[in-house]
């Protein structure tokens, strides 16, 4: 995932930060970040296990799943990128 930010941008966002919260705050809420990170990565690794026990349990081939899965996204990406351009 590209979130199309650059340097500049980050240290701007950065300096906002700092004026609005302040410099003893900030070590606090790269903390509540990260921890929030942690559980958005938790849960979807989560997620992942149970789909791929689900479908072992019902004898799926997960490799096809997989691929299909892939194919999907790659039709995704390719409609998304069109509509970028056009914006």
């Amino acid at each position: 995932m590209t979130f199309f930010i650059s340097g500049g941008e980050i240290i701007f966002i950065f300096l906002v930060v700092l004026l609005v919260f302040g410099a003893d705050r900030i070590p606090e809420i790269a903390r509540m970040a990260a921890k929030g990170i942690r559980n958005i990565k938790s849960a979807s690794r989560d997620f992942r296990e149970e789909i791929e026990k689900s479908a072992d349990l019902q004898s799926m081939d997960t490799k096809a799943l997989k691929k299909e899965v892939d194919e999907l996204k790659k039709e995704i990406n390719e409609i998304s990128g069109t509509v970028r351009r056009k914006l």
